[in-house]
């Protein structure tokens, strides 16, 4: 498949509800519909709770839906695939293998490790980890080992990178330098990209769209098309217009908010 026509997704009539042993249902996802231009990156935002987090990971293929259905380039999406990157918020390493190990276990996975180890540092380089291939989890800084994370994700040659809340872990100043090196990789692959945060400067900092999640039972409140060139800056007026705006959308999303489950 061309490049340019990977990584379309199409989300159709999703639901998902999760069942209570002691209370009532609960539904988190309700007839959402959406589509994912190849190549996009786009943000999912809305109240703590909504369904962001059970949205990506049906799109992973980590849990089915109950209705609906999701597509990657055509195909039906029912389990995990090396087409679909994933990175959480915990870097997820494995504590006794090394970073280089760590890196490489996808090209295992897959059996086609002997055939492209050659390609390893070449993410090492992406994700400014060289020299830390002999180094273990436990050396590395936050920042670092989400790094690692992410070039584990990536070697697979992903169409689509799922981001769960990637930088919700990292002090201030890291969460910052993560953001511009994450959007340096993705303008240099151009994969269609999905994050999940809780950080409007961050949607708006880093997505070409936003999309602005109800409260549950989730629907879709708002698209938001980010109009501002790039680089961008974080004072400029209409940056902070369009913070504004969506802040005003999710005071309205969020009214709805029933009691909050980790879901």
């Amino acid at each position: 498949m061309e490049t340019a026509n990977r990584g379309v997704l199409r989300i159709r009539d999703i639901t998902k509800t999760f069942p209570q042993p002691d209370a009532a249902d609960i539904t988190v996802l309700n007839h959402i519909n959406l589509d994912f231009r190849s190549g996009e990156f786009v943000s999912l935002i809305g109240p703590s709770g909504c369904g962001k987090s059970t949205l990506l990971r049906l799109i992973a293929g980590l849990n089915d839906p109950d209705s609906g259905s999701i597509e990657l380039d055509g195909e039906d999406v029912h389990k995990p695939g090396y087409e679909r990157g994933l990175v959480f918020q915990d870097p997820t390493l494995f504590p006794w293998k090394t970073i280089y190990e760590n890196i490489a276990f996808g090209l295992r996975a897959r059996g086609v490790y002997r055939a492209e180890k050659h390609n390893i540092p070449e993410f090492f380089r992406l994700v400014g980890l060289e020299g830390f291939e002999k180094s273990y989890p436990h050396h590395l800084s936050g920042g670092m080992a989400q790094r690692a994370a992410l070039a584990r994700a990536l070697i697979n040659n992903p169409r689509a990178l799922l981001l769960d809340e990637p930088l919700g872990a990292l002090d201030a100043f890291t969460r910052m330098n993560m953001q511009d090196e994450i959007l340096k990789i993705w303008e240099d692959r151009r994969m269609t990209t999905i994050m999940v945060t809780h950080d409007v400067d961050e949607a708006i900092y880093m997505a070409e769209r936003i999309v602005v999640m109800s409260a549950r039972p989730a629907k879709i409140e708002k698209i938001i098309d980010v109009e501002i060139g790039r680089p961008r800056r974080r004072d400029d007026p209409d940056f902070l217009d369009l913070r504004a705006k969506i802040l005003q959308i999710l005071h309205f999303a969020g009214s709805r908010q029933e009691p909050e489950y980790n879901l």
